[in-house]
């Protein structure tokens, strides 16, 4: 029997998976259809797996961040619709305000995107912190993120 680690690796994996290929709209449906292929899933572990994957819902229903490989910044078009403001916070600081419940989704995109101005990302419902070395870099990473989310306000 598989250890506790390996089922829920395997279970995010399916979950992964089943939101490429399907139209998830609710927790629920997403336990029926790991059930439906034999993986032990409740409301509350669901919940916990798409957290920790990063998903978000949107208005089809439950999506996972895409992740870039090539460092670039096409990863950022897939959550530009999230973002609603960005504004420096001190010299090292942006605060990146989100659509309420995004914020996880675009830190975790931030995060994947390997920008070297980008120290840590730190995210709550709709806000992050993103962290840079020093001011200079703060003020790249705005340029940089205004320049790929050309929705977002001043």
């Amino acid at each position: 029997m598989p250890s506790a680690p390996a089922q829920q690796h395997e279970r995010r994996r399916a979950i992964a998976r089943l939101l490429k290929e399907n139209q998830v709209a609710r927790q629920a449906e997403l336990v029926e259809l790991l059930r439906a292929e034999g993986y032990v899933a409740t409301q509350s572990s669901v919940s916990r797996d798409l957290k920790d994957l990063g998903a978000v819902k949107l208005k089809n229903g439950y999506s996972l961040p895409e992740r870039s490989h090539d460092g670039n910044a096409s990863a950022l078009a897939l959550v530009a619709e999230l973002v609603r403001d960005i504004r420096t916070a001190g010299a090292n600081l942006l605060v990146v305000t989100t659509a309420v419940g995004a914020a996880q989704r675009v830190a975790v995109t931030l995060d994947r995107i390997d920008w070297p101005e980008i120290v840590g990302t730190l995210s709550g419902d709709d806000t992050i912190f993103v962290a840079t070395a020093n001011s200079t870099q703060q003020r790249r990473l705005r340029a940089r993120l205004r320049q790929n989310l050309r929705k977002v306000t001043k």
